[in-house]
C-alpha cells in the first residue's frame, strides 16, 4: 500500500505513481442513481474519514462556509413529509401517487446529507459564488474518498431544496442555501460509464491582446 510522504524529502521518483494513483481515482467516479445504492453504507468511522476529506477543499480567509447535514434512517420519514409537502406547494393537483414518489426519494441511499453553502458567514467581501466554488471543491473530495472506499455516490437537487418546508425542517437561516443532497451507499447496479469531454472540448488557449488603435 502507498504511504503518503508530504515532507520535503519526498523524492521527484515517487511523483508519477502519485499522480497514477490519483488519475485511476478522479476517473473511476462517477454517478450511481440514489435507488441503486443500497445498504451497507459507509461505517461510522469511515463516514468520519468522508467528511474530514471535506476540510481540505480551497478555502478563502478559512470562512468555512459550508456544512454537511446527515438524514439518519429515523428522520427519514420526516423528510419524506417535507418532499411532499414541497411538491403539494408547487402543484396542487399532484396525484396521490406523485405524492408517494416524492416521499419515496427520502429512503432512497443508506447514507443522505444535506450540502448547505452560507452567503453571509464571515468576510462579506468573499461573494457567493466563490463560496459555492469551495462547497463544491469539499464535496468532490468526498466523493472520491467514498470511491477509494469501493462506494458509489451521486449528487441530487430538485426544486423541494428551495422549498421553505426544506428550510424550516433543516433549521437554515436567512443567509444560508440548500445546494443538494449527497447519497452514498454499496452499488446494486452500474451503468456503463458515459464517454467523458475530452480536454479539448473545456480548454482554450489565450491569444494575443488585440492591438492598441489610436
Amino acid at each position: 500500500m502507498l504511504t503518503l510522504d508530504t515532507t520535503a524529502a519526498r523524492t521527484e521518483a515517487a511523483e508519477p505513481e502519485w499522480a497514477q494513483v490519483a488519475a485511476d481515482l478522479i476517473h473511476a467516479r462517477q454517478t450511481v442513481l440514489p435507488k441503486r445504492l443500497l445498504a451497507p453504507g459507509p461505517r461510522a468511522d469511515q463516514l468520519q474519514t468522508l467528511l474530514a476529506a471535506a476540510a481540505a477543499a480551497p478555502d478563502h480567509g478559512q470562512l468555512l462556509p459550508w456544512r454537511f447535514v446527515t438524514v439518519p434512517r429515523t428522520e427519514r420519514g420526516s423528510l419524506a413529509e417535507v418532499f411532499a409537502h414541497a411538491l403539494r406547494e408547487r402543484d396542487a393537483t399532484a396525484t396521490p401517487e406523485q405524492l408517494d414518489q416524492a416521499r419515496e426519494k427520502a429512503h432512497r441511499a443508506p447514507l443522505l446529507l444535506l450540502v448547505v453553502v452560507d452567503g453571509q458567514r464571515g468576510d462579506p467581501a468573499v461573494d457567493l459564488h466563490e463560496r459555492i466554488l469551495s462547497a463544491g471543491c469539499a464535496v468532490q473530495n468526498m466523493l472520491l474518498m467514498a470511491t477509494a472506499m469501493g462506494y458509489g455516490s451521486a449528487l441530487t437537487s430538485g426544486k423541494a431544496l428551495g422549498s421553505q418546508a426544506l428550510r424550516q425542517r433543516f433549521g437554515l437561516h436567512a443567509g444560508e442555501h440548500a445546494l443538494c443532497f449527497m447519497s452514498v451507499g454499496t452499488v446494486a447496479a452500474r451503468r456503463p460509464a458515459r464517454t467523458r469531454p475530452t480536454v479539448a472540448d473545456y480548454c482554450s488557449t489565450l491569444g494575443p491582446a488585440p492591438a492598441k488603435t489610436d
